[in-house]
């Protein structure tokens, strides 16, 4: 993972801490929730665009239908062309989609409350690209069957894009997913939270 990535994922991790005791205990299952959000805000903001699709709409040639996007990727009928964009309208719009994720997430990985908070940010990441990631696909099967690393192992398939009507591997995606599966496999290993690694991130 991105030097600069990890450390902002680790410092957003830290404010979670210090913003609400206990966020990655199993019995604060909202504000971990609220922390995989913003964890994976990150990993979408920076790999969708860096902060550079604030602003204006643009017409995605890598999307199915080549829709206009705005922000970190969001498309459908919040998106209007003439229209400019704020940080703060991308945030509404952003965890809009997110919270969709994470409706999704719930719905369909039956150990999601056992997850802490670097898998599920990993499984709304995404989500946030491919819900039916999570849907009938071997990616669900594993992780329902207990085999978290063999689920996060999957991520690395869902790196397609349309393009000229043909599916392509997006090399964008594929780093992207390459982070969610590291933040799956490694930063949630055993299923618990890393405390080392946000000790790291504080002052």
């Amino acid at each position: 993972m991105n030097a600069a990535l990890r450390n902002r994922l680790l410092a957003v991790a830290a404010a979670a801490t210090v913003a609400g005791a206990g966020v990655y205990q199993t019995g604060e299952q909202g504000r971990t929730d609220d922390a995989a959000i913003q964890i994976a805000r990150e990993v979408g903001s920076y790999y969708e665009s860096s902060g550079r699709h604030i602003g204006k709409p643009y017409i995605d040639r890598a999307g199915k239908g080549q829709p206009w996007t705005v922000c970190a990727g969001v498309t459908g009928p919040a998106v209007v062309p003439s229209r400019y964009y704020t940080p703060a309208d991308c945030e509404r719009l952003e965890t809009a989609m997110y919270r969709e994720s994470l409706t999704i997430a719930r719905a369909n990985l039956g150990n999601w409350e056992k997850y802490n908070v670097f898998v599920r940010a990993s499984f709304l990441d995404v989500a946030y690209n491919v819900p039916s990631a999570l849907i009938g696909t071997t990616l669900q099967a594993k992780a329902n069957a207990g085999d978290l690393v063999g689920a996060c192992m999957q991520m690395p398939r869902w790196v397609y894009g349309t393009v000229g009507g043909q599916k392509v591997r997006l090399p964008g995606l594929v780093i992207r997913r390459d982070t969610t599966r590291e933040l799956c496999a490694e930063w949630g290993r055993d299923g618990h939270f890393p405390s080392n690694l946000v000790a790291e991130a504080k002052p």
